[in-house]
Parts: structure tokens; C-alpha cells; sequence
């Protein structure tokens, strides 16, 4: 199995590349998608520890999924709130 890191550093990864493909103007199930895909990553994500801090983030953070540009610049805001944990 991969390590938290490796996991983490993939999980990114994919997030990331996911934001920069979304459409500059998604539709209604595309944005609940984006949504549903986050709510899921706080709900299973393989670091039990890790996705209820994610959990918490999203709580106080609630996904920006209105444009491509809306959806990267939140995931990366997000990113480094989980960061500087």
C-alpha cells in the first residue's frame, strides 16, 4: 500500500488536474459533481484522519465550482488550508 504522503500527493494530483479540465462554464451536474466528488474524498478517502479534517475544510470552506477558474483557484485555496496542518 502507499504511504499517507504518496497517497496525499496523488490524491492532489488528481484533484488538480480534474480543476484545470473543468469547463469554463459547467453545467448544473457538473458543478453538483464537483461537489459530490469532494463530499465523497471527506467520506472515504483511504487516511481516516485525513479526510475528517477534510470534512472540517469543506465545512468552512463549501466548493467554488461556478467557472474553471472558480473551481482551480478554490482547490487551491483548499490545498493550503490543508497544508499548513
Amino acid at each position: 500500500p502507499l504511504t499517507k504522503e504518496e497517497v496525499g500527493r496523488a490524491t492532489w494530483m488528481l484533484l488538480h488536474t480534474i480543476a484545470a479540465q473543468f469547463p469554463d462554464e459547467p453545467t448544473r451536474q457538473q458543478k453538483r459533481d464537483a461537489k459530490e466528488l469532494m463530499a465523497l474524498l471527506s467520506r472515504i478517502y483511504p487516511c481516516k484522519e485525513c479526510a475528517e479534517h477534510f470534512k472540517e475544510v469543506l465545512k468552512a470552506n463549501p466548493v467554488q465550482a461556478g467557472s474553471q477558474a472558480e473551481f482551480s483557484q478554490w482547490l487551491c485555496y483548499v490545498h493550503n488550508v490543508v497544508n499548513r496542518r
